[in-house]
């Protein structure tokens, strides 16, 4: 086996990527891979290692050689996979290696949220706590998660970690149903059309692939559905979510509060909706909640293991 990593560094420099040396019997590594360099960098070798990086048709046209694409990460849309199909290449991902790390993540934006805890930090160190006339402050309203309901799309490995530890909190769980996705009952829960999920959800937490189908899930017309105090949580894919109506939403008071870690332009050189600092009860945090260098080093293992599996 002949494999190139094409952008290393998105795991990091705190892993062990001797797993995959060790199968592969030597791997050519670059930190990054820009468009332009990729195909000189694939030429001659037959498994290709990428997070990021995008490969094309014409990259498998101009090299016959390559068998094997090992994606280091769940989502494939950065790959063309009916191209790869036609040309008789490979394509693997990582499964089931963040459900901790993401679950954890997930919960920290909805306490975060729900506490108000930005808000309640941010106002300590502008001195107001020091300038009450009583003990404490209470400016800002928080929501108890204790009985209210949890909404989850997308109950895969992920939406499952995150309703084990709902669970924890004493929320109920609702599961909503994607388009093309019947309804029906899972592991004990009601999964749902979405217009009837989004009335009665307190917290609505986003954990589907980005398809065609799920592109702009929640609008306008879904955020008006739900609640004036509900929370919406993305820690799954940019562009699950309107982002414009997102922040009109939420200066307009029309839900409580968003926490998003994903974005649809990653990183964001272009700006963003979201990014806007008037937005009240938001938070977004870096594309980070998969980070954890445990959850990294799986990767590194479970890529190994999928590579075993095709020599």
């Amino acid at each position: 086996m002949k494999a190139v990593f094409l952008d290393a560094n998105t795991l990091g420099d705190d892993v062990d990527l001797s797993p995959i040396e060790t199968v592969t019997g030597g791997l050519t590594k670059h930190d990054r891979t820009t468009p332009e360099q990729v195909l000189e960098r694939i030429r001659g070798f037959d498994t290709v290692l990428v997070n990021k990086v995008v490969l094309k048709r014409e990259h498998f046209e101009a090299c016959p050689e390559l068998k094997t694409i090992a994606v280091v990460a769940t989502g494939l849309n950065n790959i063309d996979q009916e191209a790869a199909r036609e040309h008789g290449i490979k394509v693997m991902n990582v499964t089931h290696y963040g459900r901790s790390t993401v679950a954890q993540h997930t919960l920290a934006l909805m306490l975060a949220l729900a506490t108000r805890l930005l808000d309640y930090d941010r106002d300590v160190r502008a001195g107001r706590w020091g300038q009450s006339d009583m003990f404490c402050l209470m400016d800002h309203p928080i929501l108890e998660l204790e009985g209210r309901t949890l909404g989850v799309i997308g109950y895969g490995d992920l939406g499952q970690g995150v309703v084990e530890r709902a669970k924890a909190f004493g929320m109920k769980i609702l599961l909503g149903a994607r388009p093309g996705q019947e309804p029906g009952e899972v592991d004990g829960y009601p999964r749902i059309p979405l217009d009837e999920l989004l009335p009665q959800v307190d917290v609505l937490s986003l954990h589907c692939l980005l398809t065609d189908e799920t592109r702009n899930l929640i609008g306008k017309r879904e955020l008006e559905m739900m609640k004036k105090d509900a929370l919406l949580i993305n820690t799954s894919r940019g562009g699950l979510v309107d982002e414009q109506a997102l922040a009109d939403a939420l200066r307009a008071g029309v839900i409580g509060g968003a926490g998003f870690d994903v974005l649809t332009e990653e990183p964001p050189r272009n700006g963003n909706p979201l990014l806007a600092d008037d937005i009240p009860n938001l938070i977004v945090t870096p594309h980070s909640a998969w980070a954890s260098r445990e959850a990294r080093q799986r990767i590194v293992n479970i890529t190994a293991n999928n590579l075993a599996s095709v020599i």
